[in-house]
């Protein structure tokens, strides 16, 4: 059954939709928060435990927000028998985009994606400004990027529950009850 792929900039809202799709009762997994994503020196592939915060200038060019292949192949073979969501955002997707059925990209303005990191109580990734200026610059391409790509793109500007419902309608799934097309 389909495995979804939710991204986006961050501030777009994915953890919160993420925490909406499991209150619905789906199987969803933020990337960021539970153990698939990690920061990884870019010189030697070395996985970084405590990432310093604020991060020094040039650090963003040197360490790499990346996911876990075998992560998303451990999660693909645990859900095989029904839809799951995997939210999150990294640098290399194209290393296991192969695994997604569905791609479905969140998008929001800058003017939004900045009042939503500045303000923003649940993570502080954004607050400082070489984190907002590096998540300002990756949004200012990111639509046309996934359009390219075929992936489903929704506003994020929307409310949260509205979000939620159009990532399951793409996902074959009924929004007002949840329930997806799953094998038996």
């Amino acid at each position: 059954m389909p495995l979804v792929w939710v991204t986006g900039t961050s501030g777009v809202g994915k953890s919160t939709v993420c925490a909406l799709l499991k209150s619905r009762g789906q199987p969803a997994v933020d990337a960021d928060w539970e153990g698939y994503n990690h920061w990884v020196d870019r010189t030697c592939g070395q996985v970084v435990v405590d990432p310093p915060y604020p991060v020094p200038a040039g650090w963003l060019d040197r360490f790499a927000w990346r996911i876990s292949r075998a992560e998303v192949e451990a999660l693909a073979a645990r859900t095989h028998d029904k839809t799951a969501f995997l939210c999150g955002s990294v640098e290399n997707e194209v290393d296991v985009r192969d695994l997604f059925n569905l791609v479905v990209c969140v998008v929001i303005d800058n003017e939004t994606l900045r009042d939503r990191l500045l303000n923003r109580t649940t993570n502080t990734f954004g607050k400082h400004p070489g984190e907002l200026a590096a998540a300002l610059g990756h949004n200012d391409g990111i639509e046309s990027t996934y359009r390219r790509l075929g992936a489903t793109i929704i506003d994020g500007r929307r409310p949260p529950e509205e979000v939620a419902d159009a990532i399951l309608a793409a996902a074959g799934c009924t929004p007002s009850t949840g329930g997806c097309a799953d094998a038996q």
